[in-house]
């Protein structure tokens, strides 16, 4: 598949096709449900957030190097 997936504005991709956003929605939701996890076994709001955090970094690691790896280089 050719097209690009994501079109980059400054420092961020947004989706332009349906697989960029099925990508975009499904790392929102994981990050929801990561959320809805941790706060589930932690012990205080600091520890929630420190672990959330961390793991919503992953995620933003992911999705951008997906987005840089299937948008389309600027000429």
């Amino acid at each position: 598949m050719k097209l690009p997936w994501f079109k980059r504005y400054g420092i961020i991709y947004l989706p332009k096709n349906f697989a960029g956003w099925i990508i975009f929605f499904a790392a929102l939701i994981y990050a929801v449900y990561l959320f809805v996890d941790i706060d589930r076994r932690s012990h205080s709001a600091s520890d929630t957030l420190i672990n959330w955090v961390f793991n919503c970094f992953l995620i933003v690691l992911v999705y951008t190097m997906t987005a840089y790896f299937t948008s389309r280089k600027s000429d």
